[in-house]
């Protein structure tokens, strides 16, 4: 089990559920957009906000953003240690800075003197494009081993100034990269990992890879916290993280559809039904199982253990329950019929 750290009041790590957080695309010195974009993804499930700090402007901005919003917000910090002081003072509830990036190691002691003093932890986040050149000359090139080193490397600095509570990424565009770096980070260290795939893209791609990379990590039981990657907007980011979540088992909350492929058997329309049926239902909070079925050979038999389906037929669906059929309905009245019956449970 891991550390747990507590950024604001949500913990991470040592057990905790997995939480899932994303990062405005807003100016941050622009507040009203901020905070406006914050609440929608908060609407949407998410549970810690990160926001760019590129200028003095954005950290000046941050006390107003946080007395606005009632989820934890993290700074992300490059280059200019003072904007870390400045948002730390201004009630930043995390700080997410790559050491290696801010300058002397008095500027990191500086860093962590008042995150400690205020109880703020810090993420070391290590990414491919940002390794030092000296393990990029060691290693030949961006490995798993020198994305370790260099994280770890950057835990003995926080370490060396008295400071222990840190959260790390080892993020990459590269999936099979990218999961070999966790995995040895996770037999190396026992802080709180946040996981992601890095740069991962649009939603077609970016969903596939985040869910290999961190859906896959998390099946083995590595990651405290999430966030998935889009060139999207970032409500996108959250409903990415929560079906991620749910297909690793992390997640109860929701409902779980499932639905045939389809095939030569199917007589009923049943793309079109299956995406109706899961943008209905996309703020369900009922944690139940909910099948869209093609025909009676994967309907009621092989879908038993939904809690509601549909099973289709000649331009028809039958409603069935734990794989007994209620009734049947034209195939125009399936979806309003199985979202009665949903309204129902």
């Amino acid at each position: 089990m891991t550390k747990q750290i507590f950024v604001g009041g949500v913990a991470v790590g040592g057990g905790a559920p997995v939480t899932i957080q994303s990062m405005c695309n807003t100016r941050t010195d622009d507040t009203a957009a901020t905070v406006a974009q914050i609440k929608k993804l908060e609407a949407a499930g998410c549970q810690l906000i990160r926001v760019a700090i590129p200028d003095e402007a954005a950290a000046l901005a941050v006390d107003r953003i946080r007395e606005q919003i009632d989820i934890p917000l993290i700074v992300d910090i490059h280059f200019n240690y003072r904007y870390a002081l400045l948002c730390a003072e201004r009630g930043a509830d995390a700080i997410r800075i790559n050491p290696g990036n801010i300058g002397a190691q008095e500027h990191v002691k500086a860093v962590a003197d008042v995150c400690r003093s205020r109880g703020i932890p810090i993420r070391i986040g290590v990414n491919g494009g940002s390794l030092e050149k000296e393990l990029l000359a060691k290693y030949g090139g961006v490995t798993a081993e020198a994305l370790v080193e260099s994280a770890l490397g950057h835990v003995r600095l926080l370490n060396r100034f008295d400071f222990d509570d840190i959260c790390i990424s080892v993020k990459s565009s590269d999936v099979p990269l990218t999961m070999a770096a966790y995995r040895l980070l996770h037999e190396r260290t026992e802080y709180p990992l946040h996981l992601g795939v890095t740069e991962a893209g649009t939603p077609s791609m970016g969903l596939i890879k985040s869910a290999m990379g961190i859906g896959g990590l998390l099946c083995l039981g590595i990651g405290d916290t999430v966030r998935v990657t889009l060139t999207a907007d970032p409500v996108e980011e959250i409903y990415a993280a929560e079906k991620i979540l749910r297909a690793a088992g992390l997640r109860k909350d929701g409902v779980n559809l499932i639905a045939c492929p389809t095939c030569g058997r199917t007589r009923i329309n049943l793309i079109p039904i299956a995406e109706e049926v899961e943008r209905r239902l996309a703020g369900c909070p009922k944690s139940i199982t909910v099948a869209v079925m093609g025909c009676a050979v994967n309907g009621p038999g092989e879908a038993s253990a939904a809690d509601i389906g549909i099973a289709g037929g000649d331009g028809e669906g039958a409603i069935f329950r734990k794989g007994k059929i209620l009734y049947k309905v034209p195939q125009e009245q399936i979806v309003d019929a199985l979202m009665r019956e949903i309204d129902r449970l």
